[in-house]
């Protein structure tokens, strides 16, 4: 239980899973440092925030994804790729509100976040790019069951329900999944589960990257996040942090 860095790639099965998403970063009032020159958020201050939310709770599954920078240019490099291959909302709001800050002297701020403890409700981690990997499944499945025909007959008669509309939503559907397929995020990530407050002081051990001013982390906790987790994979360089 300690902090890794990975990869993070598409997985066809997130869609069905539900987990309470609790992210932080720079631009929301009251957590970073706000200055003339920008806000900025620490991985430190981050990741205390995260684990604040998990003491008083019971036994969790959690999971952190966290990417950061020492520069605005990285940062935005890097949440660009990750919102890419994990497109929810919470992200491309992040997204616009780093861009803003980039063209303005002095950022626009969210409300007042809740600092205390405590968890959102679970909300299910269904994404454009999800949605797409269920849409490929279903279409290779059609295809086998095309294939499987005996006879050319019989293979016209599985397509007959076709329509060229459908054609040309699917291949949209392949088209679009091919290119998200190859997208992959370099992220770091912090796996667990235990009671809450255990998780949260193993959380805070270790931290990578302290001297980044850049921070954007979200927290998962749900019943089962095995779908997200096998969205990670070990880079090629890997060596486990001492």
């Amino acid at each position: 239980m300690h902090w890794q860095r990975k990869t993070l790639q598409l997985s066809p099965n997130l869609s069905g899973i539900s987990a309470a998403i609790v992210p932080v970063h720079p631009f929301i009032y009251g957590i970073g440092q706000q200055t003339d020159s920008g806000s900025y958020l620490s991985p430190t201050n981050a990741i205390h925030y995260l684990s604040n939310k998990l003491m008083g709770a019971g036994n969790l599954n959690t999971m952190v994804l966290m990417i950061c920078a020492k520069t605005h240019d990285e940062f935005m490099q890097n949440l660009t790729q990750f919102s890419s291959v994990l497109p929810l909302p919470v992200f491309a709001q992040v997204t616009r509100m780093a861009k803003t800050a980039e063209r303005l002297a002095i950022t626009k701020m969210q409300l007042p976040a809740q600092q205390g403890g405590g968890l959102p409700l679970p909300q299910p981690l269904s994404t454009a790019t999800s949605r797409l990997a269920v849409n490929a499944q279903r279409i290779e499945q059609a295809k086998a069951q095309a294939s499987a025909g005996g006879s050319l007959a019989g293979l016209k008669s599985q397509l007959s329900g076709f329509t060229t509309v459908r054609q040309n939503a699917l291949q949209q559907v392949t088209d679009a999944l091919t290119g998200t397929m190859g997208k992959s995020a370099s992220v770091w990530t912090f796996t667990g589960t235990g009671h809450g407050a255990h998780l949260a002081e193993q959380m805070r051990k270790g931290i990578p990257e302290p001297d980044a001013v850049y921070t954007l982390a979200t927290l998962f906790v749900g019943e089962d996040i095995s779908p997200l987790e096998r969205m990670l994979h070990h880079e090629p360089d890997y060596h486990p942090r001492p």
